[in-house]
């Protein structure tokens, strides 16, 4: 089979870093989900030391006219996804982790709801299984909802719930930012205000698995805690440049309050080496948010859960 862009109609991105443990539930999962798609699966290995490689080599081995087996020596998912994107030739990039699953009939359905309405982005929904077995469900954000693009922007969704038209994302100059860890946050929630051409698939076609020791789930003290400032950074950036703050001021104050003073006041807290992130989440707040207090998303919780965010501002 030639690699032709014409033929090609979806290229799913995972980035492969020491993943032996889950690497082949995920991609025989990928494998049934394109049968009978003209598609291609680039498995990118980033300087792995366990037998990833490997298995890589041997996926490429058994499906030739499918599988691509590719290196990226810079270290970092954001960086692996960019490279991804420049070699990638299919009409749609998605981008699926090496430790997560899709559903076999994941890829037909996004692609039917991408043709149909034309979208240059489609969102799915995402099934959360954790290691004591028990599940949750992060639905996608539908289009014919009410102020649809209020809430995409303080979703907070992963690329993983991304499916998107190549040419579309290449022309506006997304890139994930690299050298960081929370690469996602800098730029997808901005996703939304690039196009109108938007879909959705509101059900569970990703298995995204809560796994111990995860960029997301660590048991140590990991500095690129710290990234969560950048990141944001950033994304207020894109927010000015695309002259969308005073549009989306209350959901952007939104995202900035639940990932400054929610989710990295837990890991400020956890950890002692942790405890300056406070202070930045202060300044942070006051440089772009000083009446955050007042954000209309915050009054609608509980006074448990206000009661919360305003202790962390003040530790």
């Amino acid at each position: 089979m030639c690699y032709n862009e014409v033929m090609i109609q979806v290229s799913i991105i995972i980035p492969v870093y020491n993943a032996e443990k889950h690497l082949e539930r995920c991609v025989d999962s990928v494998i049934k989900a394109v049968s009978g798609i003209h598609s291609e699966i680039l498995l990118i290995d980033n300087n792995s030391t366990d037998k990833s490689v490997e298995l890589i080599q041997k996926y490429r081995k058994k499906y030739p006219g499918i599988v691509r087996a590719m290196q990226c020596l810079k270290p970092g998912a954001g960086t692996v996804r960019n490279f991804g994107v420049t070699e990638a030739r299919g009409k749609y990039i998605w981008f699926v982790d090496a430790d997560d699953e899709i559903t076999k009939d994941s890829v037909s359905k996004l692609l039917t709801e991408a043709e149909q309405k034309k979208a240059d982005l489609t969102m799915l929904g995402m099934k959360r299984i954790y290691q004591d077995g028990h599940t949750d469900y992060l639905s996608a954000v539908r289009p014919d909802e009410d102020n649809y693009k209020s809430r995409f922007v303080r979703y907070g969704l992963g690329p993983v719930q991304a499916f998107s038209r190549r040419a579309w994302w290449i022309q506006c100059g997304f890139k994930f930012k690299e050298g960081i860890i929370q690469e996602d946050m800098e730029m997808m929630s901005a996703l939304i205000l690039y196009t109108d051409k938007y879909a959705a698939v509101d059900e569970p076609i990703y298995l995204y698995y809560q796994n111990e020791g995860s960029v997301l789930h660590k048991t140590s003290w990991d500095p690129h805690a710290f990234d969560i400032f950048p990141a944001l950074e950033g994304l207020y950036q894109r927010f000015v440049q695309a002259g969308a703050v005073k549009t989306y001021h209350d959901e952007l104050e939104w995202f900035f309050i639940w990932n400054l003073l929610i989710d990295s006041a837990k890991d400020f807290d956890k950890f002692p080496e942790g405890k300056p992130g406070f202070e930045r989440s202060r300044q942070m707040m006051k440089k772009y948010f000083p009446k955050w207090r007042k954000n209309c998303f915050l009054k609608q919780k509980p006074l448990k859960f206000r009661m919360r965010v305003k202790l962390n501002y003040k530790k």
